[in-house]
This record gives structure tokens, C-alpha cells and sequence, in this order.
């Protein structure tokens, strides 16, 4: 469904801040993959989604995407079948405009279009039935600005939108790090149960080690630009946290020698 082959990419070529992120990575993403991405700081997590979703361009390799070369398209038109949620809440919707006219410009994603739409309300009672299965009261808020919301109900929100148009890859990069623990708990199991409902495929950058544990049907470990360890959904179910975190010391005890 989705591959990554060969992938090369460093920052400032050339330049006293030369920085090489990956040097020949691969990666092999099979549809309805839940994949739960790990590791330290600068190991690549990012620099991986930023890669799928155009926002940067590889130096060498080649992504393909339902069978298509996406390697050279860009951002704007992958955006079409690759949905991503980032860490802020505000990048994922439009602060100053109702939570009506977030929904309808998700469901005209990729569509040429007009702003008539924006106070066209057809759309309004589906808008409430995709809401109310968030259980969060967003159904009835439909005119309230986005800004007026809290992180856990943006972040809800966001996922909603990303998901309208139903994407053939959905990228969340630490979408629930600045959000407090308890609803940090909501929107994963909101995130979850999306997924699932949609039969999606979703790349998930997380800390959070027992939300790696707990979610998704494959786990991956990346260190210094290399996935170090790939867990197909059999094994993930004997792994704990003790285990992660010892590996990961492993790791980077190694490489502070290599």
C-alpha cells in the first residue's frame, strides 16, 4: 500500500551544519496497518512523515503510494489521499472560522471550489451524526469558532476532518503530546476507534510508550536514522514497557561507542 525504497536525506548539504537523516532507509507499509513509530530525539520520526507527505523532497529513493509513484508529486497534491494531524491543535483546523466551516472545507478537500459553500448548510445534519459519535457535545456547537474550543476537542475535531474525505494514509506526528493525560486517553481512543471504523491505514509518531504498546498493529523503533526494530501485531502483544525501554537503553549505549 504504501513503500518507502532506498531513501536518502540530509539537511544543509555541504554546509558546517551537514546533517545526514537517512542513508538508504526502506519501509514497507501494508493497507489497514496501525503503525506506532518510536525512538529517541533527531532519530527521524518527523523527517519520516515529512518525507510521505511532501512536505520535504527526498535526495534519492522512491515512495509509492496505492501503486503510484508519489515521489516527485508535491505537497499540495498528495494532500489529496495523505491526511496528517500534527502536535498543535491549531494546524489541524481554522481557528477563526465555526466548526461547520472546518467540517465543510474537509469534505471539499481536493475539489475545486468556491467560499459559497461556507454558508450553504446542506451538509449541516451530517455534520451532526459524524460529531455526535465523538460524544464530546460538538454536534450542538456546530456555529462556535474553533478558537473557543479546548486542545482534546480540536484535536477530536481535527481527526474528523482528516478523515471525512477518506484518505489512503493517515500520518499523526505526536498528536496527542500537548494535551493533559486524561484527555490525552480520549483522543487516542477516539483515534483508535476512527481507524478501525474506516479501515484506515495511519503512521502514529508517539513518546508515549504504552500508547505504542497498547494501539496498533505494528510497532517500529527508529534510532539515528535506521528502524532498529519492526514488531508485527503477534509479537507486540508480549512486549511491556520494561522491555521497550531496555532495548532502547541498549541501543543508544551502543551507538554512544559506534
Amino acid at each position: 500500500m504504501l513503500e518507502l525504497t532506498n531513501i536518502c536525506k540530509t539537511f544543509n548539504p555541504g554546509d558546517i551544519n551537514e546533517e545526514k537523516i537517512f542513508d538508504g532507509v526502506s519501509l514497507k507499509v501494508n493497507k489497514g496497518d496501525f503503525i506506532c513509530i518510536i525512538g529517541s530525539n533527531g532519530a527521524g520520526k518527523s523527517t519520516l512523515l515529512n518525507l510521505i507527505s511532501g512536505k520535504i523532497g527526498a535526495d534519492r529513493g522512491r515512495i509509492v503510494l496505492d501503486n503510484s509513484n508519489i515521489t516527485n508529486e508535491p505537497e499540495n497534491q498528495r494532500c489529496k489521499k495523505v491526511s496528517r494531524i500534527f502536535q498543535d491543535p491549531s494546524l489541524g483546523t481554522i481557528p477563526s472560522m465555526t466548526i461547520r466551516e472546518n467540517l465543510s472545507m474537509a469534505l471539499n478537500k481536493g475539489k475545486k471550489f468556491d467560499f459559497s459553500f461556507l454558508v450553504n448548510k446542506k451538509d449541516e445534519n451530517f455534520f451532526r451524526d459524524t460529531l455526535k459519535t465523538l460524544d464530546l457535545g460538538l454536534e450542538d456547537k456546530l456555529e462556535v469558532t474553533v478558537s473557543k474550543l479546548s486542545g482534546g476537542q480540536r484535536q477530536s475535531l481535527a481527526l474528523i476532518m482528516s478523515t471525512l474525505t477518506d484518505p489512503s494514509l493517515l500520518l499523526l506526528d505526536e498528536h496527542t503530546a500537548a494535551l493533559d493525560p486524561k484527555t490525552s486517553e480520549i483522543v487516542m481512543d477516539i483515534t483508535d476507534r476512527i481507524i478501525k471504523e474506516k479501515n484506515l491505514t495511519a503512521l502514529m509518531v508517539t513518546h508515549n510508550i504504552d500508547h505504542a504498546i497498547k494501539y496498533g498493529n505494528r510497532l517500529i523503533m527508529m534510532h539515528r536514522g535506521q528502524i532498529i526494530m519492526d514488531v508485527s501485531e503477534k509479537e507486540k502483544t508480549s512486549l511491556t514497557k520494561e522491555k521497550l525501554l531496555s532495548l532502547f537503553k541498549d541501543v543508544s549505549d551502543r551507538s554512544l561507542f559506534s
